[in-house]
């Protein structure tokens, strides 16, 4: 059994809390991303989980046997670090049975899985090449490969795929999620791409300062963020947000107004909030097709254009507040990003009207960060979504 669970761990150095008292339960066979910027403490957590670093505070379980105090070697954990590190003077078989022979594993049992692991990641050719004679990618298989071979409970991956370039990165995002299949095991995975955390894992970790934000399929922790940080983090683009504040008729910034109840969020009339939407859920006002709930039309002005082949990426400003600087432009609230067809005919300084969807809005306490609601598709919101289309706020 891979299953791992971290239970109050905190790990400090003198002053510094590099983990904060982290409780994360990973099930056996599950596929699970520790994501977050740097510094934020994924590489901690999977050294306190490797047992290469004794957590302060707090136990670690895998496979139902409290390993806390246990050496790395028997923990049952095989890790594939972002060096690759193999022996330059060793072929590919040796590099990948180094670790067997130091146990002194009989010569069949050490080529039965030198074979088995070479055949999943089909590079049983290169197993009499040295490292020198290999690609990047191939040189990263036998690295994965020299872990496989121990056939452990638990696969421990810290940044493996960092210095692939990018097309080499994709391709072995596939291979790892087809071998994550192959093998049934668990595997915890460090990165800050959020692009790989997304595509290859069942649930997601997003950690910030040390702390646990967020725990959730991919899909949860990009639409219903559990608070300002993952809702900023996760998608890319990220997120817009607007700040402003709750009033009787709902929420109130100086450039955008959308109205809903606030009794239907449990949110008090005066408290700071700050809005959130993603920029393929901002609309132009001609092309409302499928939204049901849109909100009033918003004034703005584009401002500059970045065509990405399928979608342009379009930042707009509003009407009676153009930044005059790049300083001022990156820190307004009036600036949006919105993603639309590459086939729209739209200009830089053109005016344009845009809308958003209700059901896609994103509603967050300023002060806690914590989120209020996902989706402002109230009565009364419906109620003015049916009301013809104006230019006001």
């Amino acid at each position: 059994m891979g299953n791992v669970k971290l239970e109050d761990v905190t790990k400090r150095y003198g002053d510094v809390t590099a983990v904060d008292d982290m409780n994360m339960h990973v099930k056996d066979g599950e596929f699970v991303c520790l994501v977050g910027p740097s510094g934020c403490g994924k590489s901690t957590t999977m050294e306190t989980i490797a047992g290469l670093t004794m957590p302060t505070e707090g136990d670690i379980t895998i496979g139902g046997t409290n390993v806390t105090h246990l050496p790395p070697k028997d923990r049952g954990v095989a890790m594939v670090f972002q060096n690759i590190a193999l022996f330059p003077h060793m072929d590919v078989y040796d590099n990948m049975s180094f670790g067997l022979r130091l146990r002194n594993f009989d010569t069949d049992e050490t080529d039965r899985r030198v074979e088995r692991a070479a055949d999943i990641l089909q590079i049983k050719p290169l197993l009499d090449r040295k490292p020198s004679e290999l690609s990047g990618g191939q040189r990263q298989r036998v690295a994965i490969g020299r872990a496989i071979v121990r056939e452990p409970e638990t696969f421990l991956m810290d940044e493996p795929l960092a210095n692939l370039d990018a097309k080499l990165r994709v391709h072995m995002r596939t291979e790892l999620q087809r071998l994550h299949k192959e093998l049934q095991t668990t595997i915890i995975y460090v990165t800050h791409d959020q692009a790989e955390a997304m595509t290859m894992s069942d649930r997601i970790a997003v950690l910030n300062v040390g702390e646990l934000q967020q725990i959730d399929p991919p899909l949860t922790c990009y639409n219903e963020p559990a608070n300002l940080f993952v809702a900023g983090f996760i998608g890319s683009p990220s997120m817009n947000f607007i700040e402003g504040e709750i009033t009787a008729d709902g929420f109130d910034s100086e450039f955008v107004s959308i109205e809903f109840d606030p009794v239907d969020f449990d949110v008090s009339v005066g408290t700071p909030v700050t809005l959130g939407v993603r920029p393929e859920d901002v609309y132009l006002a001609d092309d409302r097709t499928g939204v049901p709930y849109p909100t009033k039309h918003i004034d703005t002005v584009t401002d500059v254009m970045e065509p990405m082949g399928d979608e342009i990426f379009v930042y707009l400003l509003h009407e009676t507040c153009e930044p005059t600087t790049i300083e001022e432009s990156q820190h307004h609230s009036n600036q949006l990003l919105m993603s639309i067809d590459p086939a729209t005919e739209i200009s830089e300084e053109d005016h344009v009207a845009i809308l958003f969807d209700r059901t896609k809005l994103h509603l967050f306490d300023q002060k806690s960060g914590e989120a209020i609601s996902h989706g402002l598709e109230t009565a009364v919101a419906k109620q003015t979504a049916t009301q013809p289309p104006t230019s006001e706020n």
